[in-house]
């Protein structure tokens, strides 16, 4: 397999294995179990990946629907930083 080749099916199995991890509505979550820091820290991060499989598919949402207010948005918000550079990529 040429290395072009090597590299497609790569991207191809991240994006897969990303996917799987996607939010999105769970029914075997109770309202006791939102979606918290932790995991919004993670939504974060793979937020461009499920923008796009998101387009595609109705299966899967960008952002959580049931999540524990502030603390997953904040979670969130340093996943996407953590994701694109945070502070550290601005030009001083």
């Amino acid at each position: 397999m040429s290395a072009p080749g090597r590299t497609l099916a790569l991207v191809a199995v991240a994006l897969a294995a990303l996917s799987a991890c996607a939010p999105g509505p769970n029914p075997l979550v109770s309202e006791a179990h939102d979606a918290g820091f932790w995991l919004g820290i993670w939504h974060g991060i793979i937020a461009p990946f499920t923008l796009v499989i998101s387009l595609f598919t109705d299966n899967v949402q960008m952002y959580e629907a049931n999540h524990a207010a502030w603390r997953y948005d904040l979670g969130f918000a340093i996943g996407a930083g953590i994701l694109f550079g945070g502070f550290w990529r601005s030009k001083k």
